[in-house]
């Protein structure tokens, strides 16, 4: 079976219209990595759609927090505002928004593999509404490939010490 089938699938049966899981190893300690990356004025740095944050309640993020971004994706300008609605330091951060034809959820999860290594795990998922769902069969793939990307380069900035 196709790799790109499976969250097809899984979409399905979870009832959302895309759920993509993508994980990563940094050989970086886990408080350095979850620090970095939780940090949303970052996102720019290690995101490769992310071109600006704007920080919406005084940083640094906690609960409750809210930030705006803007992004290009699949050809698209997306403005929206997440508000972290879970966060325990150096293990996960969800956030969440309801804005726009496409509500989403990201989270964010850090373990030790190792005293110099952490596992991060992003998970985008979200129920597209209006023209976005006609897509949503599109996005999973697209989603995968720049969340692996994003990684990748969270994972080489981390590692040079960036």
């Amino acid at each position: 079976m196709s790799k790109n089938i499976l969250p097809l699938i899984w979409s399905r049966v979870c009832g959302m219209g895309v759920d993509v899981l993508t994980r990563i190893i940094i050989n970086r300690p886990r408080e350095a990595v979850a620090n970095f990356a939780a940090a949303p004025s970052n996102a720019p740095r290690w995101y490769v759609n992310i071109k600006s944050v704007e920080w919406k309640t005084p940083p640094p993020v906690a609960l409750g927090s809210k930030v705006a971004f803007v992004a290009h994706f699949l050809g698209r300008r997306m403005a929206y505002t997440y508000e972290v609605i879970e966060f325990v330091p150096s293990q996960r951060m969800v956030m969440a928004t309801a804005e726009g034809p496409f509500p989403m959820e990201t989270s964010y999860t850090w373990q030790s593999v190792g005293e110099e290594q952490t596992e991060m795990t992003l998970r985008n998922r979200g129920n597209p509404s209006g023209f976005s769902k006609l897509f949503s069969p599109l996005m999973v793939p697209a989603m995968r490939r720049a969340n692996r990307k994003d990684l990748a380069r969270l994972k080489l900035l981390m590692e040079q010490g960036r």
